[in-house]
């Protein structure tokens, strides 16, 4: 006889999420000679890291991986502590339940739900932009606003939405004419969103913006993913 990798049956099409958590957890983290079903309940959050580069990049088909500031968002995502260092974060371990059992704090979705939906979204509509580096994406709402709160009228930054399943937002700061900044979020695009209009051709048609962070034109940042004039909306 000969054990073979891990096989999860589905019965319905919503099942598919955590079937996926379930083959992804134990290909990541159990040992070779283990007894058959017997996974890890916890695994270092560097590992974890690695897990979740290696899915992202091979899902997403792309050679820019996840950098140290997304570790340290997806950190204080799963551990829900945003007190904590990235070195802090180094030495702690992340369970099962964290990783695809517990909602997330004010939210009806788990951290895998989560990540899957972006995972889904990037692999579908954003492999281009996010290969460009075009997209932060894993920042919080919170930083973002640190960070577009000191810059020019304009200044935008792409980051995945929070609060929905699957969603792309643009964060753009607009400064009055006292010389006040506020930063505001446009409501998150999903893979149906773009693929009626893609994310360029969005981008091109929101006056409001101007510059990527931290000082790109935004027609030099996002020029090559336009479309031609013609299916541009009036």
């Amino acid at each position: 006889q000969v054990l073979s990798l891990p096989i999860v049956v589905i019965v319905h099409g919503n099942q598919d999420n955590n079937a996926k958590a379930t083959v992804l957890w134990d290909n990541a983290f159990s040992e070779i000679d283990r007894v058959p079903f017997v996974v890890a309940e916890r695994v270092p959050w560097e590992k974890m890291c690695n897990t979740l580069n290696l899915k992202f990049m091979a899902e997403v088909q792309t050679t820019k991986g996840l950098l140290k500031d997304h570790y340290f968002f997806l950190a204080q995502k799963i551990f829900n502590d945003h007190c904590a260092s990235p070195e802090d974060f180094q030495s702690r371990s992340v369970s099962w339940a964290q990783f695809n059992k517990e909602i997330l704090p004010g939210r009806g979705f788990t951290f895998w739900q989560w990540f899957d939906g972006v995972l889904d979204l990037t692999k579908r509509c954003l492999k281009s932009y996010w290969s460009d580096r075009l997209i932060i994406g894993f920042i919080s709402k919170q930083y973002v606003c640190k960070l577009l709160s000191t810059e020019p009228d304009g200044t935008f930054l792409l980051r995945f939405s929070d609060s929905e399943i699957g969603g792309v937002t643009i964060a753009h700061v607009i400064r009055g004419k006292d010389g006040s900044s506020q930063v505001e979020n446009i409501q998150p695009f999903s893979a149906k969103d773009l693929s009626i209009r893609s994310l360029g051709d969005r981008i091109r048609d929101l006056g409001q913006l101007r510059n990527l962070y931290p000082n790109i034109p935004k027609d030099q940042a996002f020029g090559s993913h336009y479309n031609s004039e013609l299916g541009r909306a009036e």
